[in-house]
């Protein structure tokens, strides 16, 4: 069985607390701090994601549900989001309208948070994988990973094994593929720069690919950085998340860049390792495994305590990651999709 650890961040001792978590906003959250009294019964949380078909927020899903069913008399509602801010807006306030007790939220656009905040009134929310804030700029509660430390990890390894390989930066190219809207993507790329940077010791050129965040998106924009970039021998690939970084190497792979010399390293792990599973030569080398399994059940821990038993809602609840690669993603618990 998985076992989950995270760090959970709240108003006691928040000083030492946010420190340890390497981020802090220095405002008070925006939603999550009303008086309304604990209730007993059942409890009915709506998790509304973006893009829910993706297999990280699939498993998201599905440790929210598994968590409800340990914790008893609790019911998840699932909305699959897909990319459309204005069906975010309006699933919200269907939620609402059936009077939930609780709602997790992964925004399609950062950009609503506020209508998203503003809209939930009373009702206690937090912000799954990517953050948002009110008009103000005061933080909702949120329930996900560091991203600037995630992106750190992936381009720390990309780095290593750059160096591994005795490649040159004079013939290499560094692939970065992600939502460029998005700020949980623009810290994660920022992160892997620095760690690439720190590890490598070295400074390909990076090109940078504006995406979804999907594999088809970054399969197609891969394609035409190949066009645009032609007589690069080596690759680095890395992404926002798994399916931006399988893309890019399955584009450079089809147009005919040999696995040996493509260094990819994902961020899930869910769609890297189904090359490893298949013992086939690939160019996904490693991937940061993030558990969405983790996450929802989280979510729905600190709802459930706050609307059962009235706790505060943690400000921050950050999950950790790990490293992993065709020898260890077995032991390490992936689950490929």
């Amino acid at each position: 069985m998985r076992t989950r650890t995270f760090v959970v961040i709240g108003a006691a001792g928040a000083v030492t607390a946010l420190a340890l978590a390497g981020c802090s906003t220095g405002k008070a959250a925006a939603t999550g701090t009303g008086a309304a009294a604990p209730k007993s019964g059942e409890i009915t949380i709506a998790y509304l994601q973006k893009q829910g078909d993706q297999q990280y927020f699939i498993d998201e899903a599905n440790g929210a549900k598994a968590e409800a069913a340990k914790l008893g008399n609790v019911k998840i509602v699932t909305v699959n989001l897909g990319t459309d801010s204005n069906q975010a807006i309006s699933a919200m306030s269907t939620e609402v309208g059936q009077q939930v007790d609780g709602i997790a939220i992964v925004v399609p656009d950062q950009k609503i948070g506020p209508e998203v905040i503003q809209g939930a009134g009373s009702i206690p929310l937090v912000a799954s994988d990517d953050p948002i804030t009110n008009g103000s700029g005061a933080a909702a509660p949120f329930v996900g990973f560091d991203s600037v430390q995630m992106g750190a990890k992936v381009g720390a390894e990309a780095g290593t094994l750059f160096k591994q390989y005795g490649w040159s930066a004079a013939d290499t190219h560094i692939l970065a593929v992600y939502s460029q809207g998005l700020s949980d993507c623009q810290q994660r790329e920022q992160g892997e720069e620095q760690g690439f940077a720190t590890a490598a010791g070295a400074s390909p050129q990076i090109v940078k690919l504006g995406t979804d965040n999907s594999v088809v998106d970054a399969q197609n924009k891969t394609g035409a950085a190949l066009t645009a970039n032609p007589g690069v021998k080596h690759w680095v690939v890395w992404g926002c998340n798994d399916e931006s970084e399988t893309g890019a190497v399955t584009a450079l792979q089809n147009s005919g860049v040999a696995p040996a010399d493509i260094d990819g390293v994902g961020l899930g792990a869910y769609l890297t390792c189904k090359d490893w599973a298949a013992k086939k030569d690939s160019g996904n080398k490693a991937a940061l495994f993030i558990d969405g399994h983790a996450v929802g059940a989280t979510a729905v821990d600190v709802l459930v305590a706050k609307i059962r038993d009235g706790k505060a809602l943690p400000a921050q609840s950050i999950a950790p990651t790990q490293m992993v690669d065709a020898a260890n993603f077995v032991q390490a618990g992936v689950q490929c999709s």
